[in-house]
C-alpha cells in the first residue's frame, strides 16, 4: 500500500455561509414540528377531556382500537378454532 501525504483541505467563505443556511433552515422546521406537535397534543387533551365527560363510555382498549382503525374479529370457540384445520 502506499502512502502518501494528508490532503489539505480549505474552508472557504462560502461553504461557511451555505452550512449556517442550512442550519438555520434545519433549526426553522424542528421548531415549526415541535409547534405542530404541542397544538396537536392540546386537541388530544382536549378531545381526551370530551370523550371523558360524554355519556358514550368505551373502554381504554376500544377507544385505542378506534383511533388505530382496529377492528377486532370476535373469535370462534371450539378446539378447532385454537390450532386450525388440524384435528385431534
Amino acid at each position: 500500500m502506499l502512502r502518501r501525504k494528508p490532503t489539505r483541505l480549505e474552508l472557504k467563505l462560502d461553504d461557511i455561509e451555505e452550512f449556517e443556511s442550512i442550519r438555520k433552515d434545519l433549526e426553522s422546521r424542528k421548531k415549526q414540528r415541535d409547534e405542530a406537535e404541542a397544538a396537536a397534543a392540546g386537541e388530544e387533551e382536549a378531545t381526551a377531556a370530551a370523550i371523558a365527560l360524554g355519556s358514550d363510555h368505551k373502554s381504554r382498549e376500544q377507544l385505542i382500537n378506534d383511533r388505530i382503525g382496529y377492528k377486532p374479529q370476535p373469535k370462534a370457540g371450539g378446539r378447532a378454532a385454537h390450532f386450525g384445520t388440524f384435528e385431534f
